[in-house]
């Protein structure tokens, strides 16, 4: 698997691989796996590799969005996939934070907790929040996350959107390097693995494997 996820996150572009000796076409791997998985998961492409691919390590980039409904009321329609926030998000505010998020950096302060061995300096490459009517999104691409990294990251965002977190807050927050200390956690539902970047685009040398 490309990139771990919490329970409730969903992807709309997770990549798993894994070896077989069979030589049936790509499409019935597709389809034949399909029959068997639960409705909640779907496969859509499948590709030959060469065998000294790694799905994790090979990987250049993972993009993640995240979803906000900034409404008075809730959206039952919305209520698996985003995070329903009532007041009104400044999300102006909320872009001038994430340029403090931009580079290769130590994000301890937005890992849940300090763990072992963890190495927690992960590099960003884009941080914007966007507004379209009620729907607020933030979206992040780096060469990795760590564990509840985005989920931290918005929890901090939506403060500072509300206006009960300064723009200067959440810098020191970053620099602070502390585990625990950015959030609180937002909701898992509202978060999806949206894109894996490999240096190669899929099926491109397929005729060299």
């Amino acid at each position: 698997m490309a990139s771990r996820t919490d329970a409730g996150v969903h992807a709309r572009g997770q990549v798993i691989s894994f070896r077989t000796g069979s030589s049936l076409p790509l499409l019935a791997y597709v389809r034949g796996m399909n029959f068997h998985l639960p409705e909640d998961i779907a496969v859509k492409q499948a590709f030959r590799v060469k065998p000294d691919f790694d799905v994790r390590h090979n990987a250049v980039s993972r993009e993640y969005r995240y979803s906000i409904i900034n409404s008075p009321a809730r959206s039952p329609l919305w209520r698996r996939f985003a995070h329903w926030v009532i007041g009104e998000l400044d999300t102006a505010s909320m872009n001038e934070a994430c340029q403090a998020l931009i580079g290769k950096k130590d994000f301890a302060s937005f890992a849940t907790r300090a763990e072992k061995n963890l190495k927690t300096v992960r590099e960003v490459y884009r941080a914007k929040v966007k507004r379209n009517d009620d729907m607020v999104t933030l979206e992040m691409v780096a060469n990795a996350f760590l564990p509840h990294q985005i989920r931290n990251t918005v929890g901090a965002l939506i403060r500072v959107g509300l206006g009960k977190l300064t723009i200067e807050e959440f810098n020191n927050i970053v620099q602070a390097k502390t585990p625990g200390l950015a959030g609180p956690t937002a909701p898992a539902c509202g978060l999806c693995l949206m894109e894996i970047n490999y240096p190669v685009p899929w099926g491109e040398n397929d005729e060299n494997l």
